[in-house]
């Protein structure tokens, strides 16, 4: 997976976060956890950027990053 890649990711969880937003739901519950979901896997796609960009920038390989845990993720500070 390249940045192109990682950035088509995420325009598409961006998309599916707004038509969730945007959509009446009978299933608020449902509704509800898929964001969280999709929030969860937007943090975790620009954490996967960061560090590729991080890499190349100390002239590493970028395809050396991967994906971090979503519960290491979600836990840094903003």
């Amino acid at each position: 997976m390249d940045n192109q890649d990682i950035l088509q990711r995420i325009q598409k969880l961006v998309d599916e976060e707004h038509q969730l937003r945007q959509a009446p739901s009978d299933d608020v519950e449902s509704r509800r956890e898929r964001l969280r979901r999709v929030g969860q896997d937007l943090d975790q796609c620009w954490d996967l950027l960061r560090q590729r960009r991080a890499m190349k920038d100390a002239g590493g390989n970028p395809a050396d990053a991967g994906a971090r845990p979503i519960d290491q993720v979600e836990g840094y500070r903003q």
